[in-house]
């Protein structure tokens, strides 16, 4: 079957959008976001800090944290942190769209590595930490926090997927059902970011199997990491259900009726929750090949007794009912 020439980077008229079922912005501010997210709800997601510690009341597995700044820290107390460290990230509470991270995969010398082989300075660090407070990456340019983080150790399924940096896996969930799902994979571009607009490579997953079923690349459909060449035909995230039900479980974590939850699959501990989104993206539907609202909907017109099924039922509902229809 081809693609419609909006799934392949093609331009098409909003009539035709909706045809397809395509949720566009206006629509998910509206019918989605505004009516199913409390505002008061907010504060849980906005802010990784936060988020951490609600996961943590609903034992839910995320990376660990090594160290908070509330306030702007001495230069003596963050090189104290990271003195006996030789991977960590340092990222922003309040930061969005990957801005503000910066990733440390190693030590040559007094200097750090990133992601990419290039290296910074602990002036570099200090400068970086100072920005963060300040308020350059947080929404509202509102001072801020920051975080250091344990590096995750990431499963090695991903070696030759990812480029430079850890991949995730973006989950929306609406009213409790995940509805569809995509792994970013960082690339050369990105600089080591799962990070769409930056460069990485959304690849959409089929709910039922954890399959990939459809990759693209800056909004162009492609067959191959551009960095590594590894064709995504073949590739299946291990361990695809329990991730699935974590990121289902984030529904009464947060009390957030549509989200997305970012999810990173560590060698050890397995699914982590990375972060949580009260205004996830649209992307995932380019990435998938599909549009969101025809799911959406579907999930709407359920009566309450089916609203009413716990985490481990509206997984399996979904699993079942979004299944991906295989592209010939």
């Amino acid at each position: 079957m081809q693609l419609p020439s909006f799934f392949r980077g093609g331009l098409v008229s909003p009539f035709t959008l909706r045809k397809l079922g395509v949720l566009g912005m206006n629509a998910r501010n509206v019918h989605y976001i505004a009516r199913y997210n409390d505002r008061d709800k907010y504060p849980i997601v906005d802010d990784k800090l936060n988020t951490k510690r609600q996961a943590k009341r609903y034992r839910i597995p995320v990376p660990e944290l090594i160290a908070a700044f509330e306030t702007q820290p001495s230069r003596t107390r963050v090189m104290q942190v990271i003195e006996p460290l030789q991977k960590f990230v340092i990222k922003p509470a309040r930061g969005s769209g990957g801005k503000g991270i910066l990733v440390i995969v190693g030590r040559d010398g007094d200097e750090y590595v990133k992601p990419s082989g290039s290296k910074v300075t602990a002036l570099d660090i200090q400068r970086h930490v100072s920005n963060i407070h300040s308020g350059l990456y947080s929404l509202g340019g509102k001072p801020d926090r920051v975080m250091i983080e344990a590096l995750v150790d990431f499963d090695p399924i991903f070696d030759n997927y990812s480029f430079e940096g850890v991949p995730d896996i973006r989950v929306i969930v609406f009213r409790g059902f995940p509805v569809m799902a995509m792994l970013r994979c960082s690339t050369h571009d990105s600089d080591g970011k799962a990070n769409l607009h930056q460069g990485a490579v959304g690849v959409g997953v089929d709910l039922a199997t954890g399959r990939s079923c459809h990759a693209v690349q800056r909004g162009l459909r492609i067959e191959k990491h551009p960095d590594t060449e590894m064709p995504f035909a073949d590739l299946v995230v291990p361990g695809w259900q329990e991730l699935v039900r974590l990121a289902a479980s984030c529904y009464e974590m947060t009390g957030l009726g549509y989200l997305g939850c970012d999810i990173v699959l560590d060698r050890k501990r397995g699914p982590l929750l990375l972060e949580a989104n009260a205004r996830p993206g649209l992307a995932i539907q380019i990435a998938n090949g599909i549009g969101l609202r025809t799911r959406l909907e579907h999930i709407e017109s359920m009566d309450m007794e089916q609203l009413e099924k716990n985490a481990e039922e509206r997984v399996a509902y979904s699993m079942d009912y979004f299944a991906a229809k295989p592209l010939v």
